[in-house]
């Protein structure tokens, strides 16, 4: 299968599943194309808690800022899994935990006058018709092009060469006390959520009592069911990590936080 993940909306994937479906017969599985638009370091976050649950697949990405800039296009493999996407550091978190090693190459497409594209020539390498929409015209190719290769063909292929320059992404590290913690927000789901930095086993033995978040008074809990309807809670969500929520409501308007805030709780 391949799988598609992008901040695209509509309808902008249907683009790059016409350009799969002409050049392999894998499934198409859709992750996302509702992540946070722009937002390299959300998506990322959200892809290693994600693809980890996916059989062996090639993995399309694109959460793109730097479309059409100079920033290379990446193949990783990683374990019995390959992702393909731009070079800005969102494929490497996933890539770390569906495999110890992995191998990273820099995909060798043409670059040069869009307008002079031959609509004719092989998909492979890609050359881009345009430089705003590199989803549609390199990534979907390299993806359908790499699911159809064996190993030893992406090893000798031309279209790749192996690479150890690329692009990091780090998540930013909780500071731990004894008397709280502080971290970060990472993300905020659809239902306002707030997920933070701050691992759950922070909470540990506290469940039960009440802490402060930001100042913000809020009971710890297992689950958001756990206070009335409308009130908050701090809870460790499916990821493992703190959650500031409320039970039926938004948790971000309600603590007053949002992406890359500072969360401070204190016990």
């Amino acid at each position: 299968m391949i799988t598609l993940s992008s901040d695209f909306g509509s309808p902008y994937p249907a683009a790059m599943k016409g350009v799969l479906c002409q050049h392999t017969d894998a499934r198409l599985v859709d992750i996302s194309h509702d992540f946070p638009r722009q937002d390299v370091r959300a998506t990322a976050f959200w892809l290693q808690e994600l693809l980890p649950y996916f059989p062996p697949a090639v993995h399309l990405v694109v959460v793109d800022p730097g479309v059409g800039t100079d920033r290379d296009a990446l193949v990783v493999r990683a374990g019995e899994h390959v992702l393909v996407g731009p070079d800005n550091g969102i494929l490497l978190p996933a890539a770390r935990r569906l495999g110890d090693d992995i191998e990273v190459f820099a995909v060798d497409y043409e670059q040069g006058d869009p307008t002079e594209a031959d609509p004719t020539e092989s998909a492979w390498p890609p050359r881009p018709d345009s430089q705003t929409f590199h989803g549609r015209d390199l990534f979907a190719p390299a993806a359908a092009h790499v699911h159809d290769a064996d190993d030893e063909t992406v090893e000798t292929d031309a279209g790749f060469e192996r690479t150890d320059e690329f692009a990091e992404l780090q998540f930013p590290e909780p500071t731990l006390r004894e008397d709280g913690a502080t971290g970060e927000v990472l993300t905020v789901d659809s239902f306002g959520n707030v997920i933070t930095n701050i691992p759950g086993d922070t909470l540990a033995g506290r469940f039960g009592d009440h802490v402060q978040a930001n100042g913000i008074s809020a009971s710890v809990r297992h689950s958001y069911a756990a206070v009335d309807e409308g009130h908050r809670v701090v809870t460790v969500g499916s990821h493992g990590n703190v959650e500031l929520a409320v039970n039926q409501g938004r948790g971000d308007r309600t603590f007053g936080v949002d992406v890359g805030n500072r969360i401070r709780l204190s016990w």
